[in-house]
């Protein structure tokens, strides 16, 4: 249990660096440079980039002292902006300017630099560290490349997608959470013009998209479209082929949908051009009814309290018509790499593991989870009590997101005392692992992919668009299917399928 007096104590010859290095490293190989303080108390210097989350905390924070006091390390952290992470961290491989820990993200450059060499396999250590291994095999295999391990996953839930409603809003109007396609257009119909906040004006959505509608696996579309039965980004028909989600017809149909929203005006007409960001300020507003969200209800609902008292969020399960099922997820946001040239020999690279594995020891697991008591949080008996949400998300919460935990999962004696709204959406969450649909592409090995998946995803993404408001009728859709699949598509279905055949007939 990390107390703050306890913090400041135990972190006194890191701030003692802090104060007179700054603790900064360079350019030079991994850029380490250990303070004196550090090495005369034994501490093993660490370097690290993550992508930036919130406002960069500073060096000597109670957060990063009390990791460095418990793991025995000088931690060094390099907080890179996430708008351009990725090609910052592709300059950074490509010169060999690495540090001894970074987070990389599973994208084509990433998986080339991993079969390349350039980082070490960690899977036949990981059963040496009681933490690592205790984790289920199913976040490592969503993060293996070639059936090998790279990296320690940053953990999150695998079916994270939980439909969040105004539930004052349904009651009212006598609606339900809807199931079938036609329920979601009646109820998107009836909360954009049925005037559900009595103002008299037509200024609500039942939903509302942003430009990454179908993106990734956040993607409204994809959450939708498996709802429906359709499949997570790719499924294997009955001859072993890969097919894409966007030529089965409950994609085709989940689409057609959106464009009749669209036509009807019942949706935003810039959803292909405005943020997230935006769309999360407007559910906040209450001009909103309907969110599919990895979120937590219990945070929309303190924020639309501030704007609308009486607003009360509800969180309820993604389902279709033929019950719950929702697109599985990676389970991770990112995982973190060791790069060979940094950490040059086994000892050291044992040494990096296991300050990776303390960091899921019970004191470490509760200081990333809930910071710092006496501050963030407080012991009452059974449960624990936050103190001061925006301190958390300033504080901790930066690093909460960068290192690994599972947040109460593993391995947090007493839970934070928490809303019944809160509770009920992380046990949703936790229920949504029976019902996802996995991708079954997901770490397979394509070429085109890595060539031009990206080009290719553009190319039919764009089309969706131009379908759903009109620019495209079914004919056009159909032909920007095919010259798709004469770019590259069945190329990389091809692949995808031999790839898969491979993995099969493997050990």
């Amino acid at each position: 249990m990390i107390k703050q007096q306890t913090v400041l104590a135990m972190g006194s010859s890191l701030l003692l660096c802090a104060v007179l290095t700054g603790c900064s490293w360079g350019n030079a190989g991994d850029g380490s440079k250990q303070s004196p303080a550090a090495a005369e108390n034994g501490f093993y210097p660490l370097t690290l980039v993550v992508n930036q989350v919130g406002e960069t905390p500073p060096h000597d924070s109670d957060i990063e002292k009390a990791i460095g006091a418990y793991t025995n390390t000088d931690l060094q952290i390099q907080w890179i902006p996430t708008s351009g992470y990725d090609d910052k961290v592709n300059v950074m491989i490509a010169s060999s300017e690495l540090p001894k820990l970074i987070k990389l993200n599973y994208t084509p450059a990433t998986i080339g630099a991993l079969k390349s060499g350039l980082f070490w396999e960690i899977g036949p250590y990981l059963k040496e560290y009681k933490n690592l291994s205790a984790q289920s095999p199913l976040y490592y295999d969503n993060i293996s490349v070639d059936g090998k391990i790279y990296g320690v996953p940053l953990f999150r839930d695998l079916g994270r997608a939980v439909i969040h409603y105004r539930k004052d809003w349904f009651d009212a109007s006598g609606a339900a959470v809807p199931k079938t396609l036609d329920d979601w257009y009646r109820v998107i119909k009836q909360m954009s013009k049925g005037d559900p906040d009595h103002n008299g004006k037509d200024d609500t959505y039942g939903l509302m998209l942003d430009k990454r509608y179908n993106q990734d696996t956040s993607s409204t579309l994809t959450r939708l479209s498996v709802t429906q039965g359709g499949p997570n980004k790719w499924q294997i028909d009955g001859g072993g082929r890969f097919v894409p989600e966007f030529m089965t017809e409950p994609f085709f149909d989940t689409m057609k949908l959106f464009r009749k929203l669209y036509e009807e005006k019942l949706i935003n007409q810039d959803f292909a051009v405005v943020d997230a960001m935006e769309i999360d300020k407007a559910f906040e507003a209450g001009r909103a009814a309907i969110r599919i969200s990895g979120g937590n209800a219990q945070t929309m609902q303190d924020k639309l309290s501030k704007a609308v008292p009486t607003a009360v969020v509800e969180a309820a399960p993604v389902e279709g018509p033929e019950g719950r099922r929702l697109p599985g997820e990676s389970g991770n946001a990112g995982f973190l790499a060791i790069p060979r040239d940094s950490v040059s020999s086994v000892d050291e690279l044992r040494k990096v593991l296991s300050f990776l594995d303390r960091l899921m020891d019970p004191p470490m697991a509760s200081l990333l989870v809930k910071g710092v008591e006496g501050r963030h949080w407080k012991d009452a008996g059974d449960v624990t009590i936050p103190l001061d949400p925006e301190a958390d998300a300033r504080e901790v919460k930066p690093y909460r997101d960068s290192l690994p935990q599972r947040g109460e999962s593993y391995p947090n004696a007493k839970p934070m005392k928490q809303t019944e709204l809160y509770r009920k959406n992380v046990e949703l969450t936790k229920q949504n692992e029976q019902y996802i649909v996995a991708n079954p592409a997901l770490t397979l090995d394509s070429a085109t992919y890595a060539e031009r998946g990206k080009e290719l995803e553009q190319f039919i993404t764009d089309a969706e668009t131009r379908f759903i408001m009109g620019k495209l009728d079914e004919a056009g859709w159909r032909a920007e299917i095919e010259r798709w699949r004469k770019a590259g598509g069945d190329r990389m279905a091809r692949e995808y399928q031999e790839t898969y055949e491979i993995s099969r007939k493997l050990p």
